[in-house]
């Protein structure tokens, strides 16, 4: 008995396949796609953001908090080495817009939209009327 033969390369070939076959269903279904477009979005977002927070909020903070350079002046030396805490601000009120234009949309907007499809039941369809219509003639007998 010939010890390559009883490995089975065909199996590993249809294995290789099956998962070919399973990462294309994947990545070609729709969802992928609409999540692929929401992170390009995303990121094109926070570069909006970023600059408003960079070119507009705390150059505006700079002005009126005194000192040379706006808020990229804002360090605190430790010795021989500067900590540039200035940009830090700046980083976390990018977050903080961020995340409220998040959370607004997502929890306000979704959430409204899921709430207005919520609040209009169903229409029955004729199998569903013709059913409850028996339903209700079966209890009308046994009353």
């Amino acid at each position: 008995m010939d010890p390559l033969k009883s490995i089975g390369s065909t199996d590993h070939a249809r294995r290789a396949l099956s998962v070919l076959d399973e990462f294309k269903n994947f990545a070609l279904k729709g969802n992928v796609v609409d999540l692929a477009v929401g992170v390009i979005i995303g990121a094109a977002f926070a570069k909006i953001v970023d600059s408003l927070v960079k070119h507009i909020l705390m150059p505006f903070l700079g002005i009126l908090v005194p000192g040379e350079q706006g808020y990229l002046g804002w360090k605190i030396a430790v010795g021989a080495k500067e900590i540039p805490y200035g940009l830090f601000l700046g980083e976390i009120v990018n977050f903080i817009i961020i995340a409220l234009v998040l959370y607004l949309f997502i929890v306000k907007f979704l959430g409204f939209m899921m709430k207005a499809k919520q609040s209009a039941p169903p229409v029955p369809s004729k199998e569903e009327v013709l059913l409850a219509e028996i339903r209700d003639l079966l209890k009308a007998q046994r009353a």
